[in-house]
Order: C-alpha cells, then structure tokens, then sequence
C-alpha cells in the first residue's frame, strides 16, 4: 500500500507579513498579552501603515484566527512599550477590535531596537523610495553610534567598523551597492513635495539625488517651477542646477530658466489650468486619469461632430 504523503500547511496570511527572523524569535521567545493601549509605535517609524486592500486581509484573517506571529516590543516608562516590530499586525488588531495582542518583550539598547525595526521592515516586498531612504539612514546612525561605544557587551560592531566605512558595513549587510546605500540615503535631504514625486514614480531617482544638493529654499522654487511646466528635471539638468548651487548662483531665474529648456526626448504638451476642469474629476485623481478621461472626451466629441455633419449633408449619420 502506497504511504499518503504528509500534508504541508500552507502559511496564513499573518506569515506573509512577517520575516523569517520574527517567526523564529517567536518561536524562541516567551510570549505574554500586551493591551493594545499600552504599545506605543516606534519613534520616527519610517514605514507607512496603511489601511489598504492587504491590510483588509490581513485584518480579517486576525479577526478569525487571532494575531498569530507576535508583535516584538520594549518595555517602557510608565508599564507602556514601545513596539519595534508589527505595526501592521498592531493595526490589523486594531481594526479587529483586539483588545490585547501576544508580544515578545525585550530589554534593547535604543540602537539595536532601531536595527532590528529596520531590518525586519525591509524583508517587505513593496517599499517605497523614501521608506528605504529614511531606513538605510537610520540604521547607519544606529550602527555607527554602536561602532563608537566602549561599553558594548559585544564588540561586533566594532570589529566589523574598524577600519571600514559603516556604509560599506550596511551595503554588504543588506546586499546592495555602496552607491545605493548613499543614492537613498540622499533621498531624505529632499523636501517632501519632491520627495513625494520620487514615491510616485513620476520623479526619477539619478536627477532626485542631484536635487538633494540643493538648498531648501531652492528646492521649493524647483517644486514651483516643476508644477508650471509640468514636467521634472532631466539627470543634466539636476546637474546643472547643483552646479550653479554650489557656486553661489542658483536664483529663481535660473531655476525657472533650466525648467523651460526642452529635453531632447521632451513631447510637446498642451496645459489647462486645473481650476477650469476640477469639477469634472474627483479630487484625488491622478494626473493620467485626467488626461485618459480628457482624451475620451474629445473622441466622444469628435464622433458627435462627425455625426452631425453627415446628417446636414443627407449621408448616413454612422458613416465615418
């Protein structure tokens, strides 16, 4: 008789938000039941929670099968924590109407508790530019202080540190180029209206590090004269204005005068104010809904002229 293999559990929907690390150290730590009001989010949290269609399943499956990896915190002042790892599950929780969740708590040192936040986030598969920006700039702080301390209990940071650039260090932790260690972490000196269009994609990433060089007065100029041209600086642009910048002599002239010089690849466009068609669109469309609905409008108009037109002149109305 043939044996029946064993059935493989598939994992639940609380393992796909969670790292392999968080399910081993639940597994390893003892577990006690925190109130929800009692677990405070990490300082500077760089990663969004947001309340969207895989939150909505991630909230369900909490709601039936109860939180099943458990949050990571530290104690605190007052008997409050504060939470170092899952704050989606928090929120999930939340939205479960949970009143307490299973955490692991644990004493950590401000900076470990600040690596361990960051490297259990990273695991995510969708993050934005500016969450790996704010990341990879908060964990290289926190490796960096560990790097100075003399009264570590574990001297790793400092050996892997000594003689080496941190950076270097976070690169080959992470697995990714020195280069694009620095490339995200300039990212944070951008103000947040630019920083904003890298998260969109509408801003590329090789001219948005250029324009990190810039002064905050600049960059807000840059911002204004983004949105009048409709458009955002090509990589030889970024260059020019960070040139001129270091030099002293970026005005807002200048500015306005780089923004209106036509890209080689550069199509001509048509603006219309969007105050003179606002009420025909919701106000959180994005600027290619407006332009797809904008151009089937004018098909749709095109077709009824064309209609129209046959019928003064006797033809078939449907003829093209």
């Amino acid at each position: 008789m043939a044996r029946r293999r064993a059935a493989v559990p598939l994992p639940s929907i609380d393992d796909l938000f969670t790292s392999q690390e968080e399910r081993d150290s639940a597994a390893a730590g003892s577990v006690a039941s925190v109130p929800l009001g009692l677990i405070d989010p990490f300082p500077n949290h760089p990663f969004r929670v947001a309340d969207d269609e895989d939150m909505e399943a991630l909230a369900e499956s909490v709601a039936e099968n109860g939180v099943l990896v458990p949050l990571t915190v530290i104690p605190g002042d007052g008997g409050r924590y504060t939470l170092v790892s899952g704050h989606r599950r928090k929120r999930a929780a939340e939205l479960a109407g949970l009143a307490e969740v299973p955490c692991i708590v644990r004493e950590m040192t401000e900076d470990e508790a600040v690596i361990a936040m960051v490297d259990s986030n990273l695991q995510r598969e969708s993050i934005l530019p500016s969450e790996r920006a704010f990341a990879y700039s908060m964990r290289l702080e926190a490796m960096r202080r560990q790097g100075e301390r003399t009264d570590l209990t574990c001297v790793q940071s400092e050996h892997k540190l000594k003689g080496r650039k941190s950076r270097d260090v976070l690169a080959e932790e992470l697995g990714v180029s020195s280069g694009k260690v620095r490339r995200y972490i300039r990212l944070t000196h951008l103000v947040p209206g630019i920083l904003d269009l890298v998260d969109e994609g509408r801003m590329r990433m090789l001219p948005a590090v250029e324009v990190s060089y810039l002064s905050r007065r600049e960059q807000e100029t840059l911002l204004d004269a983004m949105r009048e041209n409709a458009c955002t600086p090509s990589h030889s642009q970024a260059l020019k204005m960070k040139r001129f910048s270091q030099e002293g002599e970026l005005g807002e002239a200048l500015i306005r005068s780089i923004m209106e010089e036509e890209k080689p690849n550069q199509v001509e466009s048509f603006r219309i104010p969007k105050r003179s068609i606002a009420r025909f669109f919701r106000p959180s469309a994005s600027r290619e809904e407006v332009e797809a609905r904008v151009v089937r409008a004018l098909e749709l108009l095109e077709q009824a002229e064309r209609k129209r037109a046959a019928r003064g002149k006797g033809g078939d109305p449907w003829a093209m």
